[in-house]
């Protein structure tokens, strides 16, 4: 009798431990960490980006970033944090990339820095091209922009974001009709696979192309762009948007093909189905996976039993092994479409942009930190 009652002792610890909560003031302090050593370096919010060529700074990878600084700035309201995103936004003249008439959604993603700027402090400026490019989207029959998924998080929170505040339902018809052409049709039979739960990086990558190991190519970051928008777009629309349930139905069924894939040390491959193609940890599609993990979590969509571990072991992977002292991000890989892309990848490895990266943990952290 004694031996079962110290078996369940031990058992009741475990789980209880297993089930404590995220020291909170930890995730922030390091959240701020990773954002003050990108501040630091970059105090010229309008400096121009020089890799391989010189772009402007409100390119699709400053944009990933500013959607972060603005979770940061939600739960940790700091007036330096409007700043250096009012800066940014005012050097631009709350334009894009490419003007008014772009279709391509890595231009047009800053808009959802300035929508929440505006929501912040309303000015008719800030939103003049937003909604000349975003209504110019809105009123033409095209419905095939997205065509790789990366630019599902680029650009579907914006018609989000519009439609609330526009109030009007035609944002969220839209947006919903180019989700489900990248779902269902781009490519032989559309970028997303109900049998594995998971997104084909675009055309390129659907059957028959096949990774070494034969499995189906399912790139890390391409599939943690996806998770996110979704996350992100059920944190705007109201209850009862139409369509709510598809993209909730989606998280799910990615959210479950992602666990029996997540590495031992938390992390997620590169490659998600083939650890022996550049298989190795990553932190940009981790920290997307968290971050639509744990909205499920928060929002009640998956279940804190299954999935809270999984949070844990991926947060405190990329904290522990990707974050420096200084607030460098290591093992991130540079811009690309698949896994071959930058590699190899290592702690120390500087990325061709450091910015999307922090955008991602930024988003990772936010949402770990509104966990109960």
């Amino acid at each position: 009798m004694r031996k079962l009652l110290l078996i369940f002792a031990i058992c009741f610890l475990y789980t209880a431990s297993a089930q404590q909560p995220f020291d909170k003031k930890l995730v922030l302090k390091q959240m701020i960490l990773a954002n003050d050593y990108f501040m630091q370096k970059w105090p010229e919010t309008g400096k121009t980006i020089i890799t391989n060529k010189e772009r402007p700074s409100n390119i699709w990878t400053r944009g990933v970033y500013y959607e972060g600084l603005m979770a940061l700035h939600q739960i940790f309201p700091k007036e330096a944090y409007y700043d250096y995103a009012y800066s940014w936004s005012e050097f631009h003249k709350w334009g894009f990339n490419s003007g008014n008439t772009t279709r391509n959604a890595d231009n047009y993603c800053a808009a959802q820095t300035y929508i929440d700027l505006y929501n912040l402090e309303p000015d008719s400026k800030k939103l003049k091209n937003t909604r000349a490019n975003i209504n110019m989207l809105l009123n033409t029959a095209q419905l095939d922009d997205w065509s790789w998924i990366d630019a599902i998080q680029m650009g579907m929170p914006v018609f989000a974001k519009m439609g609330v505040l526009e109030q009007d339902n035609r944002y969220f018809e839209k947006m919903y009709q180019m989700y489900m052409y990248s779902r269902n049709k781009h490519g032989d039979n559309g970028l997303f696979n109900p049998k594995d739960g998971l997104w084909w990086r675009d055309a390129d990558f659907d059957p028959p192309y096949k990774e070494p190991n034969g499995q189906d190519c399912y790139w890390s970051r391409g599939n943690g762009w996806v998770i996110a928008a979704l996350a992100k777009v059920l944190t705007i629309i109201p209850e009862n948007a139409p369509h709510r349930d598809q993209y909730v139905k989606d998280l799910k069924t990615m959210a479950a093909a992602l666990v029996p894939i997540q590495r031992p040390d938390g992390f997620w491959n590169v490659s998600l189905h083939d650890p022996t193609n550049f298989g190795e940890k990553e932190t940009s599609g981790t920290a997307l996976f968290i971050y639509g993990i744990a909205y499920g979590i928060n929002s009640g969509i998956l279940k804190k039993e299954i999935y809270v571990p999984i949070v844990q072991k991926a947060w405190n992977a990329i904290t522990t092994e990707s974050l420096h002292t200084n607030g460098f991000l290591g093992f991130l890989q540079s811009t690309g479409k698949e896994p071959k892309d930058g590699q190899p990848l290592s702690y120390d490895k500087i990325p061709d942009f450091e910015d999307y990266g922090l955008g991602c943990f930024l988003l990772a952290g936010s949402e770990i930190y509104k966990m109960k």
